[in-house]
């Protein structure tokens, strides 16, 4: 679809001398109040403080490191991290599975990834990181589930063990 276009030579001579006067207005500004706003804003600029960095002094000899008090520690077991982390340290069978092959292949991050979830997130986390983690933390073993059910059998497995409202974070408020 065309766009229409309104614009003839009158309506284009109208915007020709629209565009003119207001040139001209912004110039005639300028030369009116152009040098007092410059005087304004050279006086507000040398009124500043100006932020010096201190000067540092010469640098001093590097001390020699100093020599190991005790002999190399022999690994901690997988159950230990270190505090700044949020998960425990991957075992290295599982991180080995990352450089055999590619994801397109459905192995190395691929199959990484498959294996980390098959572990609980209680094995995988130090603590619950989010506050989705508390509904599904330390649940227990999954039940096995038969094909043919019953309702007291679904009402049984569909609600947890340990209460819905167990450990409320104080950031719920909505309940």
């Amino acid at each position: 679809m065309a766009r229409h276009l309104n614009m003839d030579t009158q309506r284009q001579n109208f915007w020709k001398e629209e565009y003119l006067k207001e040139m001209k207005l912004r110039c005639d500004w300028h030369r009116k109040y152009g040098a007092k706003v410059k005087a304004k804003q050279v006086a507000r600029d040398a009124t500043r403080k100006v932020f010096k960095l201190p000067t540092l002094g010469p640098k001093a000899p590097p001390s020699p490191p100093p020599p190991p008090k005790e002999p190399a520690k022999p690994p901690t077991p997988l159950k230990e991290a270190p505090a700044e982390t949020e998960m425990f340290p991957v075992p290295p069978e599982t991180r080995e599975l990352l450089y055999h092959g590619i994801s397109h292949d459905f192995q190395g991050r691929f199959n990484y990834l498959k294996n980390r979830t098959i572990a609980k997130p209680e094995e995988r986390y130090l603590f619950p990181v989010t506050t989705n983690f508390t509904y599904g933390w330390q649940l227990g073993p999954s039940v096995e589930r038969n094909l043919v059910s019953c309702k007291t059998c679904r009402i049984e497995t569909f609600f947890r063990k340990n209460g819905a409202f167990a450990l409320l974070d104080p950031k719920d408020v909505a309940l």
